[in-house]
């Protein structure tokens, strides 16, 4: 379908304008003393998720601007086709439908066989579950990408969820080291292999499929069949290798977005069937929010607006994600593939290279670690970059001094950024730990913070199948979004072909040393590898 490019609208001009006139030198501290109501104005509610937008540097005709741009985008036509199945991913020829594995049975594209294999899986599952009979104490996923990446996030965050008498392993790496380790610890009879791979030729999980396979063999297991369940729609291949317990799914299922499908059986071994189906309830909550609610109060869209105004208009390169709550420890590296690999994009959808810049760099760590490590940066380093803070209002455990210390270290931080302190404040502090070599008006410009610097706040009530769910959908949505605006393709990734393609050449090179039409570089560091 044709939409427009976000640089060949007339709202981009009118923001531009906007941008030079009020949002270059735009002030936090400014505009909530010029309107008590800011909070409220840029609160947002969503299902599972509320949403402070208010330290963000926009007001009301900033946002006001930006949804004129994703009208004028065609952002809410894209939208429904995406939706409704329409092939939007045309450089492949599919359609992008993750948001048909979670709508209930019977209210979305392919619903009877989204639900066939949906049963199929859930019930197999149970049969693992009961430890005593099935003698599964561990559960090793072999998987790469959003193979692995969303079961590893979602498994620890669910935590609270996940049945006591099974332990979740996931192997990723082609480096042996990661699998080695391992296996290390494993019995043969007591543990369940998941080969997650769509086409079951994936490099790296079969390689560890087969490493696997070997360890399993060669310390006396006896039956494949019985430990080892493939997620593949090559069930030829998978009955090759020996295995014949398989769950399928389909093309219209992209990496990055199929934990929702088969890919997800390990996060259901994790918390079981019903929590598994709560899971895809909460994220069918937040696809009904993005397809229904107005632009102006719709999440997804609203941070994905923010997103390209930060990235093209204020030139913001990266975003830090901070979660406070241990949980969440593996969503900034899921982040970084659903973002990056999605919309780090340089051509839009006719191929013409881009103008303007797309996806910024998604990074992170748990908040309070955060904190002792690259939060200096962020306070009073030269960039600014934008941070999103997760809080979550209610623990699974009963430590709740802790989980108070957490709460406020995590809105002391938006804070500060926000606030900041000027050297005039600095100078009529104590500063213990300053030399006394250096006058007061030097140590006072090293404590200096510039402030100004923006923040959105996502808070839960409490991390559940649910509200998890909700996040996950929330970050997807955002991200299809934000590639609309841009006129890109978020759902191709030929990127990660090429240097798999060189590594098909690179491999028998390093065994015969033939170096032949290599460069120079590459050349020099076969033959040293060799030496």
């Amino acid at each position: 379908m044709k939409s427009s490019r976000c640089d060949q609208t007339e709202a981009w001009s009118a923001l531009r304008g906007h941008y030079e006139a009020h949002g270059r030198e735009f002030d936090l501290r400014e505009a909530f003393a010029r309107d008590p109501g800011r909070f409220a104005a840029l609160a947002v509610e969503a299902p599972s998720i509320f949403a402070d937008l208010s330290k963000n540097l926009v007001d009301t005709a900033t946002v006001h601007f930006l949804v004129d741009l994703a009208r004028e985008c065609g952002l809410e036509a894209r939208r429904d086709a995406m939706l409704r199945g329409d092939p939007i991913n045309h450089t492949e020829g599919r359609a992008v439908l993750h948001t048909a594995l979670r709508a209930p049975r019977g209210q979305g594209p392919f619903a009877d066989e989204v639900h066939g294999v949906l049963d199929e899986m859930l019930a197999y599952v149970e049969t693992v579950r009961d430890t005593r009979a099935s003698g599964i104490r561990h559960v090793v996923n072999i998987g790469i990408g959003g193979s692995d990446l969303g079961p590893q996030m979602v498994v620890p965050a669910l935590d609270a969820f996940v049945h006591p008498g099974l332990h979740f392993h996931f192997v990723s790496n082609v480096d042996g080291h990661d699998i080695a380790a391992v296996l290390r610890h494993l019995k043969p009879a007591e543990t369940l292999f998941i080969v997650a791979s769509k086409t079951f030729t994936t490099q790296e999980t079969m390689a560890n499929a087969h490493a696997a396979r070997d360890w399993f063999t060669s310390n006396g297991g006896t039956d494949i069949a019985r430990h080892f369940v493939a997620t593949t729609t090559n069930v030829q291949a998978a009955a090759a290798f020996g295995i014949t317990t398989t769950f399928g799914f389909w093309d219209w299922v992209g990496g990055r977005y199929s934990l929702w499908s088969a890919i997800g059986l390990p996060i259901a071994l994790a918390i079981g069937a019903d929590h598994f189906r709560a899971l895809l309830g909460g994220a069918h909550e937040m696809d009904r929010h993005f397809a229904e609610a107005p632009l102006a109060r719709n999440l997804p869209v609203l941070l994905a607006l923010i997103d390209v105004w930060y990235r093209n208009f204020h030139g913001f390169t990266s975003r830090s994600v901070a979660p406070y709550h241990q949980g969440l420890k593996r969503l900034p590296a899921y982040l970084q593939q659903l973002e990056m690999e999605s919309n780090g994009k340089r051509v839009d959808l006719d191929g013409d290279d881009l103008p303007f810049a797309t996806s910024p760099v998604v990074w992170g760590e748990p908040g309070t670690n955060g904190q002792h490590a690259y939060f200096q940066m962020l306070h009073q380093g030269t960039d600014v970059i934008p941070v999103e803070f997760i809080l979550v209002k209610r623990p699974t455990h009963a430590l709740s001094g802790l989980h108070h210390k957490l709460l406020a270290n995590g809105l002391a931080q938006s804070q500060a950024l926000m606030l900041g302190k000027r050297t005039e404040q600095a100078l009529t502090e104590k500063a213990p730990t300053a030399s006394r070599q250096l006058d007061a008006h030097t140590v006072a410009r090293h404590r200096t913070f510039p402030g100004n610097r923006p923040s959105t706040t996502l808070m839960l009530d409490q991390l559940t199948p649910t509200s998890l769910g909700a996040l996950i959908a929330l970050y997807e949505h955002r991200v299809f979004a934000a590639g609309a605006l841009w006129g890109i393709n978020s759902f191709d990734q030929w990127g990660v072909e090429l240097g798999k393609a060189l590594c098909n050449d690179l491999l028998p090179r390093l065994a015969s040393g033939d170096t032949a039409g290599l460069d120079a570089s590459t050349a020099g560091l076969l033959a040293r590898l060799r030496a």
